[in-house]
């Protein structure tokens, strides 16, 4: 199956609402007041957010206000507005061949898919052939460490990990001593994301980077924050705690595949401006992808496009 088939299949549960919402607002097949009300109110139960849904709304109604429109019609005028939102951060992580290694710090809450991203990323950065060590900075959970052991047996990159309970910071120091000793081109870092206590977290990820800026003063070269699309609108609470906590500096989203509100991404896009890296659709290997705003928005809308 094509990217862009999974996307859509993966989309489903969004798309499949949104299409009988948007039906549902056009019994007159008229594109006037009442309709509008109704694909505005469409779109923000599907976790678009308000502000980017009377955005949407307004411009397609600048458009076709009083004309006769088909939902066809109107799906694709809103999956335009919604990459014209999304292009801009929809940047895939660059690695930076002259870093040995390229530092990735990656966070997130518990639960949103930070150590299967980290498997995924690292498995397709194996095979684009970079030299790669995986470490398993989420001490706290004996479950992350074994997840994590089993993506580095599936990518073939060794994995530093401790004890159940050892000290984050010290073994983020000694994963980047041996990734330099090694030549590694990426280390990717597991952290824990107990947001219970937002202070102990502070700490930990502030230590954190601050031994691995002992070794390399830019490391960590990127922090990517994973976020849960079905906890929907939380996950704009998560990105401003983890912004005010550390330098996110791009997005990767999972989980798009149990949600009905996928909208939520481009939610983020308009409050944050966060570069989007990656969005997952799947369990497997291949369900993680870099982020394009047309497929997605197009896949969303429930449209085929002939380049995919």
């Amino acid at each position: 199956m094509s990217w862009f088939k999974r996307l859509k299949q993966g989309l489903s549960k969004t798309s499949g609402r949104l299409t009988q919402s948007i039906n549902g607002a056009l019994t007159r097949r008229k594109l006037d007041d009442e309709a509008l009300e109704g694909l505005e109110d469409a779109l923000i139960a599907a976790d678009l957010g308000v502000a980017v849904a009377g955005q949407l709304i307004q411009r397609l109604a600048k458009d076709r206000f009083a004309k006769q429109v088909t939902d066809g019609e109107v799906r694709s005028a809103l999956a335009e507005h919604m990459a014209e939102i999304l292009e801009p951060v929809a940047e895939p992580l660059a690695i930076d061949p002259a870093r040995k290694p390229h530092v990735v710090l990656v966070v997130g809450v518990n639960g949103s898919g930070k150590t299967t991203t980290i498997g995924k990323l690292g498995q397709h950065y194996s095979r684009e052939g970079l030299k790669l060590r995986l470490a398993a900075g989420d001490t706290f959970r004996a479950a992350a460490i074994e997840q994590l052991q089993i993506w580095g047996k599936r990518c073939g990159a060794p994995v530093v990990a401790r004890e159940n309970g050892a000290d984050a910071a010290g073994l983020a120091f000694d994963a980047l001593a041996q990734a330099k000793a090694a030549g590694d081109d990426l280390l990717l870092i597991d952290t824990a994301g107990r947001l219970h206590n937002k202070t102990e977290l502070m700490d930990e990820l502030a230590k954190i980077q601050r031994v691995l800026k002992k070794q390399d003063p830019n490391a960590p070269h990127d922090i990517l924050l994973v976020l849960d699309a079905t906890t929907g609108q939380n996950a704009i609470s998560q990105v401003q705690t983890f912004k005010d906590l550390l330098s996110v500096t791009g997005l990767a989203v999972t989980k798009l595949d149990g949600s009905a509100k996928g909208g939520i991404l481009i939610a983020l896009a308009e409050r944050f401006g966060l570069p989007v890296h990656a969005i997952g659709v799947g369990e497997g290997a291949e369900d993680l992808r870099p982020f394009d705003a047309k497929s997605f928005s197009r896949s969303l809308m429930d449209l085929d496009t002939a380049s995919y």
